[in-house]
């Protein structure tokens, strides 16, 4: 009788098993796309990590990953500019670093703009085919292009040995994780204008 119960069991768990299996199987297309898809980039990780958690939304879809990575630099960016203008009113600051802090400020919010103006025109791109989309799919690259460019001068005001310290060390992190999620957007969004 034992062995019964323990081949019953033993069926049971095998049962069980390949059942889980086969559920993780179902949501598995569009977190290997986001996996597959993110391998391009240059920051593959990050990649992975901000955009797994959209994985029911984005699917399988390549628009969708570009305009999920879209709004991930754009919430970023608006995270970074909250940051500098706390960071400005700093009453320890040193002249040079509040006017550094203040193009930096400038440039994040030239970016800010810019990744915003991507995303409308992410979503013209839905509705038109052609010389049309094509069009539009160049504005989103040059904006998010001229947006990884505003991120990485921003630093340009902490160059010299004079600037070193903890406000520098402090915006270049801002800054870098930004510029690594810009950076991403802007090659998904090459490779979706590829593939269409």
């Amino acid at each position: 009788m034992e062995p019964k119960i323990a081949t019953s069991f033993l069926l049971l768990t095998v049962v069980f098993f390949l059942a889980g299996t086969t559920t993780s199987a179902a949501v598995k297309p569009s977190s290997s796309f986001i996996r597959s898809s993110c391998a391009t980039v240059t920051y593959p990780a990050l990649c992975e990590q901000s955009l797994s958690p959209f994985a029911e939304t984005i699917k399988t879809s390549p628009a969708e990953l570009a305009r999920t990575a879209l709004a991930i630099s754009l919430k970023q960016s608006q995270s970074t500019q909250a940051y500098l203008n706390k960071l400005k009113k700093f009453k320890g600051l040193k002249p040079r670093e509040r006017s550094a802090i203040g193009d930096c400020l400038e440039e994040v919010s030239d970016s800010l703009e810019r990744v915003s103006k991507s995303i409308q025109e992410l979503k013209r791109c839905d509705r038109v085919k052609g010389q049309e989309f094509i069009w539009h799919m160049s504005n989103v690259q040059t904006w998010v292009s001229s947006a990884l460019t505003d991120e990485n001068t921003c630093m340009d005001g902490f160059g010299g040995r004079v600037m070193e310290g903890r406000i520098k060390t402090s915006v270049r992190g801002q800054i870098t994780s930004v510029a690594h999620v810009t950076s991403n957007a802007l090659a998904l969004v090459n490779s979706f204008a590829q593939k269409h």
